[in-house]
């Protein structure tokens, strides 16, 4: 969290645009947007103090010790009777029209009254837009300052509460906010099984890379990051078109894509070779460091009507993976809705585990009615039933190499809201497992991993073939690896119409989403969380 003592001007800027959004930054959600980026361009030259020309300071150093406040000018101009002009850089787009918005003129008072704390007098301010050539002035005014001022104290107050500004209510301003897909505006006034508005839950540009062969080796090239084995190039790709890397298995990384990713604020998960999450690295960057304190004194302290709503999600969407697929019949799918029902009545966490066992039983009872043809014979006829750890027949071993793949998608979610994955509400974190993020996978097994698995088998993408077996072991071959994860990466990246909110989304991330309103719960923004469930 920023530090109260120490307001950036930029914060004030946010905070003039949208309470809540300025909240977010002061945790440390930052997103990028169209417009962002365009300003970035405009600022290039602007921001280089090697550019400074004589009686022209650029991207000149504030500060105000009075105010409590610090920031940077773009350019400060010294007049012939040695007082100071500013001039601040905006980019607009050129169909519209050049005006100063409210936060750029709170803006530009913020850095007069900082220079005039500094000692020096300022005559002039002024707003230049690049796309128009065209400067318009800001008035000085003593009404301006003191409506500053105010702007400065609303501000400290927001970074010094415990509980975030509520969002804006159907709100023109959220439609080009960075932070809507952060924020999420009307997922957080969702009411009555009706949004107010649908704001795109895009996917965050970029896609995940998996890294799989074994001996191969991944660094960075010249802002590509390039995958060789033995002096070959096995696949290149620009940085900037990645989200996030999984590794599986004997690969290395160069510690410069390392640093590269993380200064990035990207995770990477290493897998084992059989998709088993072994670790995982993020920036230490991380948002919501306030959240994580208050996550772990409810995971402490337990949080059952949490565990309750996984549970249910998760026996919801195995009794309509059955019913899709022609699996079980009208009996069994009722048996697994009468369970979820059930799970609202339970006192403990222990009789939610039961509940959750007894589903297991069932719906693995009935999974092998889902494979269809000559394929799935070969893999039914040494299914034991669900077994996880230690699996010996193929079936069990692609269904873990998929929840692995899943476990780290989910960590991958937690992490960018700055959750820790360790400190569940349902899986205990007693023996050091990723416990928030088994938890929140729990509602995504069925639509996910399951659904992959049973289509790869049911295609014949995967076949028996694909697996090695050695002293009563059963491991994927290569082959079979990079025909799971391909499938995987299109599931997770195949649009859908959440179930909740209406709009399209992908998997992965609705995967996030859930884990942001998961972060409203714990940081008191949000009533309670409801899983989500397929129909």
């Amino acid at each position: 969290m920023i530090s109260t003592e120490n307001i950036p001007i930029s914060l004030l800027v946010h905070m003039v645009f949208c309470p809540r959004r300025a909240w977010l930054e002061a945790q440390g959600e930052q997103a990028d947007s169209f417009a962002m980026a365009a300003g970035s361009v405009a600022h290039t030259r602007v921001d280089d103090p090697a550019e400074s020309r004589p009686g022209t300071e650029r991207a000149m150093l504030v500060h105000s010790d009075e105010l409590g406040l610090t920031g940077r000018c773009d350019v400060v101009r010294s007049e012939p009777d040695g007082t100071l002009m500013i001039q601040e850089y905006k980019s607009t787009p050129v169909r519209g029209k050049p005006r100063i918005r409210e936060s750029q003129r709170i803006q530009v008072l913020a850095e007069v009254m900082c220079l005039e704390s500094m000692g020096y007098t300022v005559t002039g301010a002024e707003v230049h837009f690049i796309n128009h050539h065209k400067s318009i002035p800001v008035p000085l005014s003593t009404a301006g300052r003191e409506e500053c001022l105010e702007w400065i104290r609303r501000t400290r107050e927001m970074v010094r509460g415990s509980r975030a500004p509520e969002p804006l209510l159907d709100d023109p301003r959220c439609a080009s906010c960075s932070h809507a897909t952060i924020c999420l505006p009307d997922e957080h006034h969702y009411t009555s099984g009706t949004p107010i508005r649908r704001i795109s839950a895009s996917d965050p540009e970029g896609e995940i890379v998996h890294v799989m062969t074994p001996g191969a080796r991944a660094f960075m090239k010249e802002r590509q990051v390039v995958i060789a084995k033995n002096g070959e190039t096995l696949a290149s790709c620009p940085i900037e078109r990645i989200s996030g890397m999984v590794v599986h298995g004997n690969v290395d990384l160069s510690s410069a894509l390392v640093r590269e990713l993380l200064w990035r604020r990207l995770s990477i998960v290493w897998c084992s070779g059989r998709g088993r999450v072994v670790g995982w690295a993020t920036s230490a960057r991380l948002p919501n460091g306030q959240a994580r304190i208050h996550q772990q004194a409810m995971s402490e302290y337990g949080c059952l009507p949490l565990a309750q709503a996984m549970i249910k999600a998760k026996i919801s969407n195995q009794a309509t993976l059955l019913r899709r697929n022609g699996g079980g019949t009208s009996a069994t799918t009722s048996q697994l809705r009468n369970l979820g029902k059930q799970t609202t009545q339970v006192s403990s966490l222990p009789d939610l585990f039961s509940l959750e066992g007894r589903a297991a039983q069932i719906y693995f009872t009935d999974f092998p009615s889902m494979l269809k043809g000559t394929g799935a014979e070969e893999f039914l006829e040494a299914w034991p039933g669900r077994h996880g750890r230690g699996a010996t027949d193929p079936l069990n071993a692609a269904l873990n190499f998929c929840y692995g793949l899943l476990l780290a998608d989910c960590i991958r979610g937690l992490t960018a809201c700055g959750l820790d994955p360790h400190g569940g509400f349902l899986h205990s974190a007693g023996r050091n497992k990723p416990a928030l993020a088994l938890d929140l996978m729990e509602e995504f097994r069925a639509p996910i991993a399951d659904s992959v698995v049973i289509t790869c088998i049911n295609n014949r993408s995967l076949t028996p073939g694909m697996f090695s077996r050695t002293l009563g072991d059963t491991r994927l071959k290569t082959a079979g690896r990079n025909a799971l994860t391909t499938a995987y990466e299109h599931k997770a990246t195949t649009e859908i119409a959440h179930p909740i909110f209406k709009y399209t989304t992908s998997w992965r991330r609705a995967i996030e989403v859930q884990a942001r309103i998961l972060l409203g719960v714990i940081d008191g923004t949000r009533g309670e969380y409801k899983g989500m469930t397929i129909r």
